[in-house]
């Protein structure tokens, strides 16, 4: 008789030596890999290196019984399958073992065939649970750089844009509105990089008063200034080796753009009171939410040190134009926030997820965070109800039934700008269903998905729904 080879792995579990011949010699024959042990102590030490497709174990042992076993054993591996081998008087206890998580339950005298179907039933779905594991934790991969949470096509080129990046020592320009998370773009960055065992340094420059933020970007010689009562380092000599994000970069004043482009093109500084030059290698990545082009033409912004910083610009999109990231970025906060749920909270009800899929989010994912972790601290059950949520978000859309209210303006329009904007609201009151969407919109699916594509609002392939005939 040819022996088949690899079908699986199997742990035998019997206290009687003749019982674990039995099984090892059916199961060998059949073309599994066969371990045997009388211990559950010894057996439960076998299970901590996940060797096992399926545990088969007899039900009545003197040390440890069977279903103690099971409860132990999925402790500690808690997707193991266990089989449980009975005597046909014990069925009642072998159910029990099966609420409690067995994946089956043989009956003494064993059948052969029957052993054999069962253990290959559950050889496959070890396998079925070990796949899906692993394409969870692929799309989990894909879908989150450094707790940045996104499945829409803009995202990903988010994430795409980082990976790039990051292995140089480029200059990166982050855009994107208050909120939408400039700052851990610029950490994933830089722990992506070679510069990652060294911490990323980090100044607001929006916060920092503009007399104070030269001493703070340069450092300064002991008497510099009135106060100065010895050297200090500034930010670009400490991030030396590192990097530094530079935030909100559009509030720099014009005489620190001058001195901060002498830094990029110079690799250089000099301390406040110091005619000392010092050679720095720091990776500068910006962010802002203002519009520098703009700035530039009010000769509010340097066009040279524009052009230094916007080497590679990094665009994140607002939450309102990725609307079917809200499910998986609200997922992300619940399991962030748990511990502070006054109960075990695991979801958000479906009304209250139809309130944040049609809320604007004008705080973007900041709002949202703040919105779900006010939820956690108040829900009283396992989801989260509309009545958890801010009051602005559970605040009612306010349908338009004329277009009385509509003026076109003597300066005109951007069409598709409008067309895009009205395209993104259809989105959000749908949920992201495009069948309700073109509904709203009074157009066909197709239209509607042809439309998307064109502004890049979501690719064909990302549509879960059936159009409608």
């Amino acid at each position: 008789m040819n022996r088949q080879t690899n079908k699986g792995s199997v742990l035998v579990l019997d206290d009687e030596r003749r019982q674990q011949e039995i099984l090892a010699l059916i199961l060998r024959d059949a073309g599994f890999e066969v371990t045997t042990t009388g211990s559950p102590a010894q057996a439960l030490q076998m299970v901590e290196t996940g060797a096992y497709d399926v545990i088969l174990t007899d039900l009545k042992m003197p040390a440890m019984d069977g279903i103690e076993f099971l409860l132990s054993a999925r402790k500690i591996m808690p997707g193991q399958l266990v089989i449980m081998v009975t005597a046909h008087g014990s069925v009642p206890s072998a159910v029990d073992a099966m609420k409690k998580g067995a994946f089956d339950y043989l009956t003494k005298p064993l059948n052969r065939e029957e052993l054999l179907v069962l253990v290959e039933r559950a050889v496959t779905q070890a396998n079925l649970i070990r796949e899906n594991q692993l394409f969870r934790n692929q799309l989990e991969e894909r879908c989150s750089i450094e707790n940045i949470v996104g499945r829409h096509g803009r995202m990903q080129e988010v994430f795409r844009l980082i990976r790039k990046v990051a292995p140089n020592s480029t200059t990166v320009m982050i855009y994107g509105e208050s909120g939408v998370g400039k700052e851990l773009v610029a950490r994933a960055v830089h722990q992506l990089s070679p510069r990652a065992a060294k911490p990323m340094f980090s100044l607001n420059c929006a916060a920092i008063p503009e007399a104070l933020l030269e001493s703070e970007l340069f450092g300064y010689e002991k008497g510099a200034f009135t106060g100065a009562f010895a050297r200090k380092k500034g930010l670009l000599e400490e991030a030396s080796g590192s990097s530094l994000f530079l935030d909100e970069i559009g509030d720099l004043g014009l005489p620190l753009q001058g001195k901060l482009l002498r830094v990029l093109q110079e690799r250089e500084i000099q301390r406040l009171g110091s005619s000392e030059r010092i050679k720095v290698d720091v990776r500068i990545i910006s962010a802002t939410h203002r519009d520098l082009g703009k700035m530039i033409g009010e000769q509010k912004f340097r066009e040279d040190l524009y052009y230094r910083l916007n080497t590679f610009p990094i665009v994140i999109p607002p939450l309102r134009e990725r609307v079917t990231d809200i499910p998986l970025l609200v997922e992300h906060f619940v399991k962030k926030y748990k511990s502070v749920a006054s109960h075990d909270a695991k979801r958000v009800s479906p009304r209250a997820m139809q309130r944040l899929l049609t809320y604007s989010w004008p705080g973007n994912v900041r709002e949202l965070e703040s919105a779900i972790e006010r939820a956690m601290i108040l829900t009283e059950g396992e989801e989260i109800e509309e009545t958890d949520l801010p009051a602005e978000v559970r605040a009612p859309v306010v349908p338009q039934t004329t277009f009385d209210w509509i003026e076109l303006p003597d300066q005109g329009v951007n069409f598709e700008e409008l067309e895009k904007h009205l395209l993104v609201q259809a989105m959000q009151k749908s949920g992201g269903v495009m069948t309700k969407a073109a509904r709203l919109l009074g157009m066909t699916y197709r239209t509607l998905n042809y439309r998307l594509e064109k502004f890049g609002l979501v690719a064909s392939k990302q549509s879960h729904d059936t159009p409608e005939s």
